[in-house]
């Protein structure tokens, strides 16, 4: 009987502890705007080592803002996303390189069919060594382009989560999702600009 119930302890406290390891797993979150936040939630859940993405508001000068008060161009807000991540399979730097070849950097008005600031891309690094790597990717991009990049880099402020209905709309709405897609030409758009290496560093893009 003893026996058995040290092997039983020994079997809770393992499982205890493997419990508390999975809990404790380290994640890191990067913050990206990059036109709609739709077509960029859906991109960045196409990387390996994302585990989580959240659309939101950033940038703005109107607390907790609204998506009726965001699209009416007067909050200040960008349309971004928040990538919650594990950086043992994944770091800030191959997110960012994805994020580069999903959208349009020279295109400072908007991207693909939106246009207007909520639109605009940029880049809200959330610490020094973020803000580091987004400096210097920028200047890789600009020097492969040949072109200006116009994606704006600045620490990130609050993040505001967008409203439910916003939030996976590739997957809980598929039939707009992929509508709106097509209509506002992304794909063709990041194909021309970017050639082969357009989408890269996803496991496919939707």
């Amino acid at each position: 009987m003893m026996r058995r119930n040290r092997l039983m302890l020994a079997f809770m406290a393992t499982t205890a502890l493997l419990t508390a390891a999975a809990q404790a797993k380290e994640t890191a979150v990067a913050i990206f705007a990059g036109g709609c936040f739709w077509s960029i939630e859906s991109d960045f859940d196409h990387a390996p080592g994302v585990l989580d993405t959240t659309s939101g508001y950033i940038g703005g000068h109107v607390p907790n803002p609204t998506y009726e008060q965001v699209v009416t161009e007067t909050t200040g807000h960008r349309e971004a996303v928040r990538v919650t991540y594990d950086p043992t399979v994944t770091s800030y730097e191959k997110l960012l390189d994805a994020y580069w070849h999903m959208t349009d950097p020279t295109d400072g008005a908007g991207q693909f069919c939106d246009y207007g600031e909520s639109y605009t891309p940029g880049l809200f690094p959330l610490d020094q060594a973020q803000y580091d790597a987004a400096a210097a990717g920028k200047a890789e991009v600009a020097k492969e382009l040949g072109r200006p990049v116009a994606t704006t880099i600045a620490m990130a402020p609050e993040f505001y989560p967008a409203e439910d209905y916003h939030q996976n709309f590739w997957q809980t709405n598929p039939d707009h999702y992929k509508a709106y897609r097509a209509g506002c030409g992304k794909n063709a758009k990041v194909e021309a600009l970017w050639g082969k290496t357009a989408f890269e560093g996803l496991n496919g893009h939707e």
